[in-house]
């Protein structure tokens, strides 16, 4: 939040607030998939703008406020220039409505507000602040818009959102001033030649802020400038001549109306008791249950008596930085057998001298250190070994994978992770986008992580190493009670088994594979590289002979010219940008037409991705050799790893292409092999074992292809009649079924109309009743219960389910048959490579493990361990779990990850 304002002045002090723009910036900043209710009503917008304006209101405290909001597009801007704003994009649904509930919640608070016909929310806010100023008052305007920067004044400051709407930057006429080297009074003037694409207001070509502002400092004002535009010279000049009448148009458009018929004034303001039944009544309406919220939205109620202590900005600690000798005898007293402590690290932590890992403790009730393990002394360098590495010493951690990996680093083991907060939360929220730790925090703690940054944002290394210091031990602190309150929300949702037995477990595994890679062939990767170049150039030489002319394939606006405009091609799907070119509609066009220039483009596409692809690893390799990817668990909401940094799973399997690329993987240094390993049709085994159709069981245990003793079932042939044709569309049915594929997704994928695809689900449902009633019972259980369940009890929430909005219903409808299945097999996975990895310490092998990439195992085997390795993986998946369709686990080896295929 901006400074608190002094509180000196015994003037009436006025907070103006724009309605739709914090609004707007609040969607934003909080995903909607993680503040929705269980009827399906997103309220992340509502949720940021309240705690905005409860923090507004404590550091303003003012004696008036307002709110103003826009009504519609159409304003008197527009009606003077048509295309005002004409190029900001549609509304998301998931905004539509939380303006109106955000209404209500200032009603119940009894907060004024504005929405007047023809006019914007920021001509409210110059009316009403203007006559405030002219009134005695002290104003103070909170927007996203820097028009309202013209009305900056002694007695009038802008509080400007710099992130989301929870950090406000306070301009005042110096800091407008420090900002763009003009005071208030000239910030129309400089916003006209500037341009403003966001209202749609073209600036001048080749005319930035440096320039705008240089000619206001040399000419005074925009007119002074228009009159003397001829003294400009050189292309800048040109084009403000060329441009003249669009900037006085910007001008007009851009000064802010303060004439607006309000029917009331500044002093009718006042701020009033609020209505605290309706307001508890739509707070519990949204589900707003986190208490802090509520603490700091009534501790600034005017009724209040004796307003509680505002929420803390972050934990309280008794935070020590620990010299070299003083970490042994800190972790002596709070760091015993049984105590849990909250541990945060900071890679690359500019201290001084050097980059450093940072270490952060802290323990419950307040006492926390900070350390810089490179001062530690030989006695602190044991305490701090010994305490990692004991397994009866509770660590909390945030992202824990990560912080072993600083600590192996140091040559730390760790042991006794018993809370890793955002695998805690993954479980609870597993449809979060963001478990960013200042996230959870203010969601599930009401508590504002606040790290050290300068003037622009960026965290200020350096500058304030105590400060800095500081942070890391309130994070530490903010861990350890996560930790604590997601322990008991884990048990209320039956997932603290899934944590301790599955998700941490396999946490530590992905650490030490991260940690190993896979070598890399550097030379065949690039050999590679430069022939995906040769085949892009040569793709672009063939569409600029096919169409007789040059022009940019990267560029959608002028593919679309050359398709359907010189062209003449069948039109695609209408955007807001033209016609679509993407891949879908090139093979649609592929097939509609004769020419090659569809074919042409699809081909530049791949192997252009295949070039990224192959250069994205070529960069990645390390100085040992190999390929260190990163493993995330909290990424897909079904329980799948992927991967980043290069990501693996964009590999395709299937193509020459793909397993050219694959080739590049090699066999490293000191061993003999690549084993790979994955389980045989899983999700459909899942599936079968799930809906426990008999007749789904029996075509596992029959010991013959699936697909065609199924596709002989459901077209009623003997296996001999099965041809190619019938087994394909029934693979993909299978499939599709257990990725929740519709009818129309099924014929999109077989190239068939969808209602021939909707008679060859039917005709599978009437041979299959079982599969048919165990999907439309999990859809069905779902709607009740509001989340799916796999096998081991990992949930997915679905609140559009009871969506009114058909497209989000369907969507939703299509996750619910999806999640159980692929979740389970997710699952099964997960429990496939740790029996493995315990397998081989148990048996004390030195092969390891490298990859996990979709369903694929892929360990690297010592010299002699060959058969050894792939007895116990033969094994060990086979036995994860035990399903009515057993599981069969293919095998492979070989010197690359290609020829390890099986």
């Amino acid at each position: 939040m901006a400074e608190n304002v002094s509180q000196t002045t015994t003037a009436p002090r006025l907070l103006l607030l724009d309605g739709h723009s914090l609004a707007y910036r609040a969607f934003f900043a909080l995903p909607a998939e993680n503040f929705t209710t269980t009827v399906g009503q997103p309220t992340n917008a509502i949720y940021g703008f309240t705690s905005m304006l409860a923090n507004t209101l404590r550091d303003e405290a003012p004696t008036h406020l307002a709110v103003a909001f826009d009504v519609s597009r159409v304003t008197w801007r527009s009606e003077r220039f048509a295309d005002y704003k004409a190029t900001r994009s549609a509304t998301p649904d998931e905004f539509k409505g939380q303006v109106e509930l955000i209404g209500e919640l200032l009603d119940a608070l009894r907060v004024r507000r504005f929405a007047v016909p023809g006019f914007e929310a920021d001509d409210v806010i110059a009316t009403l602040a203007t006559r405030a100023a002219d009134e005695g008052f002290q104003v103070s305007i909170v927007t996203g818009d820097r028009d309202a920067f013209q009305l900056v004044s002694d007695t009038i400051t802008v509080l400007y959102p710099t992130k989301g709407v929870s950090e406000l930057t306070r301009f005042t006429p110096e800091k407008v001033l420090e900002k763009y080297g003009l005071p208030p009074a000239k910030y129309a003037d400089f916003a006209a030649l500037r341009g403003d694409p966001s209202d749609n207001l073209p600036g001048i070509p080749g005319v930035g802020e440096k320039t705008a502002a240089k000619w206001l400092h040399q000419f005074g004002s925009l007119d002074e400038l228009a009159e003397r535009a001829e003294e400009v010279k050189g292309k800048a000049g040109d084009n403000l001549r060329t441009h003249l009448e669009s900037v006085r148009l910007n001008r007009e458009l851009t000064e802010l109306a303060r004439d607006v018929d309000l029917g009331c004034g500044p002093a009718d303001l006042e701020r009033q008791p609020y209505d605290t039944d309706a307001v508890t009544v739509l707070l519990d309406a949204l589900e707003f249950r986190n208490p802090n919220l509520r603490e700091r939205l009534f501790a600034v109620d005017p009724a209040a008596e004796e307003a509680p202590a505002a929420a803390a900005e972050g934990p309280r600690v008794d935070g020590v930085v620990l010299a070299a000798g003083a970490l042994a005898p800190w972790l002596a007293e709070h760091g015993a057998a049984g105590v849990p402590l909250g541990v945060a690290t900071l890679d690359d932590w500019k201290l001084g001298a050097g980059s450093v890992h940072a270490v952060a403790l802290a323990a419950a009730g307040g006492p926390a250190a900070w350390f810089d393990p490179a001062t530690l002394d030989e006695a602190d360098e044991r305490a701090f070994a010994d305490w990692s590495a004991s397994a009866d010493r509770p660590k909390i951690l945030h992202h824990a994978k990560g912080v072993q990996r600083v600590f192996a680093e140091h040559g730390w083991q760790v042991a006794g992770v018993t809370m890793d907060t955002a695998l805690a939360a993954y479980l609870v929220q597993p449809g979060r986008r963001s478990f960013a730790l200042d996230a959870l925090s203010v969601e599930f703690l009401g508590r504002e992580l606040e790290r050290p940054a300068d003037d622009s944002g960026q965290l200020a290394f350096g500058a304030d190493d105590a400060a800095q210091a500081d942070s890391l031990m309130r994070q530490a602190r903010t861990v350890l009670d996560l930790g604590e309150l997601f322990r008991a929300r884990l048990a209320e949702v039956g997932a603290a088994e899934l944590l301790d037995d599955l998700e941490l477990p396999t946490s530590r595994l992905l650490s030490r594979m991260e940690r190993a890679g896979i070598a890399a062939d550097r030379a065949w990767l690039e050999g590679l590289e430069q022939q995906f170049a040769a085949a892009v150039q040569q793709a672009v030489s063939e569409a600029h002979a096919s169409v007789g002319r040059e022009f940019n394939l990267g560029s959608p606006k002028q593919l679309q010219e050359v398709l359907f405009g010189e062209l003449g091609l069948p039109k695609t799907k209408r955007t807001k940008t033209g016609y679509t070119t993407d891949a879908d509609a090139l093979t649609w066009l592929a097939a509609q037409t004769e020419h090659e220039l569809p074919v042409i483009m699809l081909r530049h596409r791949e192997q252009a991705r295949l070039r990224t692809t192959v250069e994205g690893l070529i960069k990645s390799i390390a100085s040992d050799g190999r390929i260190h990817t990163t493993f995330q668990q909290t990424v897909a909401a079904t329980g799948r790893l992927s991967s980043t940094d290069p990501n693996l799973q964009n590999i395709p399997v299937r193509t020459d292409e793909g397993r050219a690329i694959r080739r590049g993987f090699v066999v490293g240094e000191g061993y003999e092999a690549l084993l790979t390993a994955d389980y045989s049709q899983i999700e459909l085994r899942v599936m079968a074992h799930l809906s426990q159709d008999e007749d789904l069981l029996d075509a596992f245990t029959s010991g013959e292809d699936l697909h065609t003793t199924v596709a002989s079932q459901v077209f009623g042939v003997g296996k001999s009649g099965v041809d190619a044709e019938m087994r394909r569309k029934i693979k993909a049915m299978s499939y599709g079924l257990a990725y929740g594929l519709s009818a129309f997704g099924l014929g999109q994928q077989l190239s068939i109309p969808p209602d021939e695809a909707q008679k060859l689900m039917d005709t599978y449902f009437e041979r299959f009743g079982g599969v048919r009633d165990y999907l439309q019972h999990v859809v069905g259980e779902a709607r009740v219960t509001g989340h799916t369940q796999t096998l081991l009890g990992r949930r997915r929430y679905l609140p559009d389910l009871s969506s009114s909005n058909r497209q989000r219903r369907e969507t939703a409808e299509r996750m619910a048959l999806n999640a159980p299945i692929q979740g389970t097999a997710a699952d099964i996975v997960k429990i496939a490579m740790l029996r493995v990895s315990d397998a081989l310490d148990r048996e004390k092998l030195t092969s390891r493990m490298l990859l996990q990439v979709h369903d694929e195992i892929v360990l690297e085997v010592a010299p002699g361990e060959r058969r050894s390795v792939e007895e116990l993986v033969r094994r060990e998946m086979a036995g994860a779990v035990q399903l009515r369709a057993p599981l069969d686990v293919s095998v492979g080896w070989g010197d690359t990850w290609e020829s390890a295929a099986h």
